[in-house]
């Protein structure tokens, strides 16, 4: 059996996209191969993703001219990865890994090979994830292409250069932790006012769904929408002004900083 698409990393990142590519039917189960190190953690695709190969390395793979690979690893593995799978012909890569630069994972490989980084996060899992391409040195615009074809069926892509996608890592990759941060913190404050649980976690989880799809069918940018809610006076008004007093913006903007940064830190 050949593979259309081989993923590196049964972790996290490389299950969901894993689950998110089934789903969309960019490729058949028996046309998937993942790989893991853990035995626990092979149990655990093999009974989550039937049809599919699950393998402890790629040595077990039977590899074609036109397999690609997912890199879906911890940053310190990467690169010993990068010269396995070069060395049994994989020679075209979508890296998943956080702070990796193309240059560095090519230098990895034994023979040249087309390297994409990418950052998507984790709602591929629902196929409303976001993604950021970038390609290295031996990258073609099919690869490009190939690339975009597989986080494009888990969500919405966009091609950025190199030198942004720390930037990406910073601001999207984590977002979705940024979110639940503050839908987590808005559940608890409307319990503090009386509401019960699960009523509070209706009325923020489905007020951010449709804050969201209104944002994205007016195209309006979020200043507009903000002031159409805020009536001078109001309600809205008193609890803007609270949280620029507690300089709830100037936090977010440190955050996606600090992301960034991390990520930068990662690649050196």
């Amino acid at each position: 059996m050949t593979y259309k698409l081989v993923i590196v990393g049964g972790g996290r990142m490389g299950s969901a996209l894993a689950a998110g590519l089934l789903d969309a039917q960019w490729c058949a189960p028996d046309e998937l191969a993942i790989l893991a190190r853990s035995v626990e953690t092979r149990k655990e695709l093999d009974e989550r993703f039937p049809g599919a190969s699950v393998f402890a390395s790629i040595e077990l793979v039977d590899v074609a001219p036109d397999t690609g690979a997912l890199l879906s690893v911890k940053p310190d593995y990467a690169e010993g990865v990068a010269r396995t799978i070069g060395a049994v012909g994989i020679t075209r890569v979508l890296s998943v890994v956080a702070g990796l630069s193309t240059q560095r994972l090519e230098a990895a490989f034994p023979q040249p090979v087309a390297v994409i980084r990418s950052m998507p996060n984790t709602p591929v899992l629902v196929r409303k994830g976001v993604s950021a391409i970038a390609g290295g040195s031996h990258v073609t615009s099919a690869d490009l292409d190939w690339a975009e074809s597989i986080l494009g069926a888990v969500g919405t892509v966009v091609r950025v250069t190199e030198r942004n996608i720390d930037a990406v890592t910073g601001l999207s990759g984590p977002m979705p932790a940024y979110l639940y941060l503050v839908v987590e913190a808005l559940i608890e404050a409307g319990v503090h006012q009386g509401l019960p649980r699960e009523v509070s976690r209706k009325l923020v989880v489905d007020s951010f769904e449709g804050s969201a799809a209104l944002l994205s069918a007016t195209g309006e940018s979020p200043e507009i929408l903000r002031a159409q809610v805020t009536s001078p006076g109001g309600t809205t008004a008193a609890g803007l002004r609270t949280l620029e007093s507690h300089a709830v913006r100037a936090a977010f903007l440190d955050a996606v900083a600090a992301a960034a940064e991390r990520s930068r830190q990662l690649g050196r």
